[in-house]
């Protein structure tokens, strides 16, 4: 009996440990380097024959998932991996300070001391990449998460809109800036792309870019509301040209939020990007990614396009809450052989 019990013990530490060599492997080898993005000046011809097969980008996204099945160990190991590439998002406007200061506690501990134990994977500190929330709210957040590598993260420029007026739009970078934020989750005028007025939004997203100094700046595009995948692509290659460090897909309050197709052109355009200038650029897919399994495709996806190294929180993001209880309840699961409820798992 006893000799019984050792064996599964052991049995039950070895997928554990395999986790922890993998994600400490080189493959998930953490590269945290401060890049940025100077810009560049300003050409139509650079989008002006931007063009997009929507069936051959829809073909390339479903090939994703039976092509690349990521199973057992490795799976919980890419998990722990998005947990890091996570901004913790509460823009609600019934937000408090108490409920602010819950999700900053969630983001310096993710996952609960005791499955972290189970796991075996304690000595990777886990935390999530940022915590993004309204300006008003800076404050709190910055005093829970000090002393942590956690990026404190402000929405501005009239989000999630950004239709106030263009003074005004600059003064909250400033005042998000001057609170504590050192990264800037700005919003672009959604008519100058379906306008085709591409160097308004050049000169828009440039001024946005000086007033963020040394802060980063998430560019968001808003792509459910700007009309095809052509804007997108030429939207993408504008706002990176003004100086964006990330381009974003969605404020994540539009009808239509990140999916694979838009993301695919983004990301290809980053890779252009990178191919014309040297300067890599980051991308962060927020909105409807509330489940593992949608996670592991837009890994994938970075990964094939752009390469591993793209799979660091300095050049790739997920905008989301609901995301980090379900990975949660997928490593639980993981370690325990069985699932338990979504509420054993709260984010605030």
């Amino acid at each position: 009996m006893n000799t019984n019990n050792n064996s599964t013990k052991d049995q039950k530490l070895q997928p554990d440990k395999k986790v922890l060599n993998l994600v400490e492997s080189e493959e998930f080898e953490t590269n945290q380097g401060n890049l940025r993005n100077p810009g560049i000046d300003f050409s139509l011809d650079l989008v002006s024959n931007i063009s997009v097969n929507r069936s051959a980008v829809e073909r390339r996204c479903s090939s994703y998932g039976p092509r690349r099945s990521i199973k057992k160990d490795k799976q919980a190991a890419w998990l722990l991996k998005a947990i890091s590439l996570i901004d913790l998002t509460t823009l609600s406007g019934d937000d408090t300070v108490a409920r602010v200061r819950r999700l900053c506690s969630k983001a310096k501990q993710p996952i609960s001391i005791s499955l972290e134990s189970e796991l075996g994977v304690g000595s990777l500190n886990l935390s999530v990449a940022a915590v993004c929330v309204y300006h008003d709210m800076l404050s709190a957040a910055k005093e829970v998460i000090k002393d942590t590598k956690i990026n404190l993260a402000a929405v501005s420029t009239g989000f999630p809109a950004g239709l106030s007026p263009l003074p005004l739009r600059l003064q909250e970078i400033e005042y998000s800036v001057d609170s504590g934020a050192n990264e800037i989750d700005i919003v672009i005028s959604r008519r100058h792309v379906l306008e085709g007025n591409w160097k308004a939004l050049y000169d828009e997203v440039k001024m946005f870019r000086e007033k963020c100094g040394d802060a980063h700046m998430k560019t968001i595009l808003a792509t459910g509301e700007l009309g095809n995948l052509t804007n997108i692509a030429k939207a993408s290659q504008i706002c990176m040209m003004a100086g964006a460090d990330f381009i974003k897909t969605s404020t994540g309050k539009e009808s239509v939020n990140a999916t694979l197709p838009v993301s695919l052109v983004m990301v290809r355009m980053i890779r252009d990007y990178y191919n014309k200038t040297g300067t890599s650029v980051g991308f962060k897919a927020a909105g409807g990614i509330s489940d593992t399994k949608t996670a592991l495709l837009f890994m994938t996806m970075v990964k094939e396009e752009l390469g591993r190294r793209w799979l660091e929180p300095n050049l790739f993001r997920f905008g989301a809450s609901s995301l980090l209880g379900d990975i949660e309840r997928q490593l639980d699961h993981f370690s325990s052989g069985f699932y338990s409820s979504s509420y054993r798992h709260p984010i605030a």
